[in-house]
């Protein structure tokens, strides 16, 4: 499993680094594909999505240089013939999960079949997260509630043993500062990171580095 879970995209050099060292390859060279599903769970998502696309929006994510960029929207696959999308999602590089709804991304995760696969596809292909895309792959995701799910559809994946809390200290989000995170994570019976949007996981099978070139903290569970 070779994961990159991202505050808010390839924000830094030593996240880039990461990400070519996970890759085996320079960036020119591999091929990636980005699922925009959760942010259409937002306010104004198809808008966010598109600027995600041509990387006016953010952090380099999708505009790094890619080799080839493909769109695997999860919410068309249900009703696509799997050849179709299997071959090109097994022949990927990189696979790019944007943010948004976490409870609205892990749904169709499951619902359009990626959620099975990803177990064996993560031996071969690096996933890269970005806030909910990068929080679903946990044991703790969140909801903007702008979707007709119920309640107790999950939030998360639980690919790993610990919850990560984005975009700490980050002006558009002010609830997200160190003292909010650390009283959420004590209700949380697995660890928690929280980081900064110059942050970002890496996990190589059951090895967790954190990169940062910002702020981050470790919180031990309840």
């Amino acid at each position: 499993m070779k994961l990159l879970l991202t505050s808010a995209g390839i924000s830094n050099p030593s996240i880039h680094n990461a990400l070519v060292e996970l890759l085996g390859k320079p960036i020119a060279q591999a091929n990636a594909l980005f699922i925009p599903t959760a942010i259409y769970g937002i306010t104004g998502g198809a808008e966010i999505a598109q600027k995600v696309i041509c990387g006016t929006l953010g952090d380099p994510f999708c505009q790094l240089g890619w080799k080839s960029l493909g769109i695997l929207e999860l919410t068309a696959l249900p009703s696509i013939k799997q050849e179709l999308w299997l071959n090109m999602l097994q022949q990927t590089d990189a696979l790019l999960v944007g943010g948004g709804d976490c409870q609205y991304l892990t749904y169709w995760m499951q619902q359009s079949g990626v959620a099975d696969l990803l177990p064996s596809l993560l031996n071969k292909i690096v996933y890269v997260g970005l806030s909910a895309g990068s929080m679903i792959m946990t044991q703790f995701g969140t909801t903007y509630g702008n979707h007709t799910l119920p309640p107790e559809t999950p939030k998360s994946l639980n690919l790993v043993d610990f919850a990560i809390h984005p975009h700490l200290d980050y002006e558009g989000f002010p609830n997200n500062t160190m003292a909010n995170i650390q009283k959420l994570a004590a209700t949380l019976p697995m660890p928690s990171y929280a980081i900064d949007d110059q942050t970002a996981i890496k996990v190589v099978d059951n090895i967790i580095e954190v990169i940062s070139e910002g702020n981050w903290r470790l919180f031990e569970g309840s």
